[in-house]
């Protein structure tokens, strides 16, 4: 059986299944349930600084974008951070952790830039013995109307200077949690990195606003005939937050830097992908809020399983090992040649491949053959591109088959030239790869 155990920042956990700081964290009731599930750990609901009450909104705080089979696809919500007491958080956070003591408890805190109200609260957080903190640089709504959440992780320099605080300030591992509202996420990284965080967390919610009420004429969820952007997650965001992993794991700058991977991780693979593109570990929400805590259970089978097939005995063997894989557009090999093939016993002839080709495509597809409604492709027209399988509504029936690999003919100094001056400019952390590469 493989071996499950994770060891992220020095904090052990019996899997790298983590529940994300969202509203699944916010008591001991729901933490206390999550682990007798089978979690492998919890980043506690954000904790905010004494003062003037954290008040939610009373009526809905969630919008939904569903498929046509009204699985959620993604989820946007409003609610802020906790609105549960300091002194109450603090009781119960130490109290789990002394009965769930080989469970990750990491902490995720937000308070005003400050220096003394970042001591204040890191000196309280210290005296539950939790594993660490995770600083929320990410909250799109409502907090970062105050100069917190994004209005932070939006500025590198910002993000620098509080995650210098901290470490100056505690002894526990330093998170920076990441927002995805931003145009280069490196950036705020490597000012985490610079200010001497131990690891970030990617991604945070997507500011988005998910429907209209027609009838209302107001952005959904509203409150008394009003409406706000939100912050969206679940499997929609899971592409973005791959993507901005991989940037992180890729750049040199950042080579050994630990990264915990969060966007729309809902199944063992899902976990898997994060983890294959230098996630250490992978922190969850909106799949726990859509099923309840019980999907880690098919998550952490399905991936020993899958490892076990694979020959992995660690998760430390999967972290990364797609990252050389990565690379930027100018690399790829533009003389490798795949073909659609469509297998007809499992064809249901419903023409979608035929229409979607012939009509936004390269015409490849035929759909009469000898006088019958039959799907067939023209190899000279099929530039391999892929769309017919995407949109094929039954799985495998149609392959893309390798035809010829072929060596790229281009030079590193063609490539270089193609492209000019950003194959060495300072954001663009790809090295030119020898013609042979």
């Amino acid at each position: 059986m493989a071996n499950l155990t994770s060891s992220f920042l020095g904090i052990k956990s019996p899997n790298p299944f983590w529940l994300a700081s969202a509203p699944p964290t916010d008591k001991q009731y729901n933490v206390e349930r999550a682990f007798k599930a089978g979690w492998g750990g919890v980043v506690w609901k954000t904790l905010g600084a004494e003062g003037p009450p954290i008040v939610n909104v009373q009526g809905p705080r969630y919008g939904a974008i569903h498929s046509n089979d009204r699985r959620l696809l993604g989820l946007n919500n409003i609610e802020l951070i906790t609105d549960r007491p300091l002194e109450i958080n603090l009781k119960e956070i130490k109290e789990v952790k002394k009965k769930w003591p080989d469970r990750a408890m990491v902490v995720s805190l937000m308070v005003p830039c400050e220096e003394q109200c970042w001591i204040d609260i890191l000196k309280r957080v210290e005296e539950t013995e939790a594993d660490g903190i995770e600083l929320n640089f990410g909250c799109p709504h409502g907090m970062s109307e105050r100069g917190m959440g994004s209005a932070v992780g939006q500025v590198p320099d910002y993000v620098e200077m509080v995650a210098r605080w901290c470490k100056q300030n505690t002894r526990m591992p330093v998170i920076v949690k990441l927002t995805p509202n931003i145009s280069d996420i490196r950036q705020p990284a490597r000012a985490a990195l610079k200010g001497g965080a131990d690891a970030v967390s990617l991604i945070n919610t997507i500011s988005s606003i998910v429907g209209v009420d027609l009838d209302e004429m107001s952005p959904e969820p509203h409150t008394d005939g009003k409406g706000t952007s939100g912050g969206y997650c679940g499997p929609a965001v899971k592409p973005i937050a791959l993507n901005m992993v991989a940037q992180l794991a890729r750049d040199p700058e950042m080579k050994n830097l630990p990264i915990s991977g969060i966007g729309g991780v809902t199944v063992w693979k899902d976990a898997a992908e994060f983890m294959a593109l230098g996630a250490g570990n992978v922190q969850v929400c909106t799949a726990a809020m859509a099923y309840g805590f019980n999907i880690v259970q098919e998550m952490t089978t399905g991936l020993s399983n899958w490892m076990d097939s694979k020959g992995y005995t660690s998760v430390d063997q999967i972290i990364g090992k797609a990252v050389p894989n990565v690379t930027d557009w100018q690399y790829l090999n533009l003389n490798y040649v795949v073909k659609a093939r469509i297998d007809q016993d499992s064809c249901i002839k419903c023409g979608r491949c035929h229409i979607v080709c012939e009509d936004t495509s390269h015409q490849a597809i035929t759909n009469i053959v000898d006088g019958k409604r039959h799907f067939e492709v023209i190899d000279e027209e099929c530039v391999g591109c892929n769309l017919c399988v995407s949109v094929c509504p039954v799985q495998d029936c149609i392959t893309m088959e390798h035809i010829s690999s072929g060596v790229d003919p281009r030079t590193k100094e063609e490539i270089s030239k193609d492209y000019g001056n950003w194959t060495t400019h300072p954001n663009n952390p790809s090295k030119i790869p020898d013609a042979a590469e």
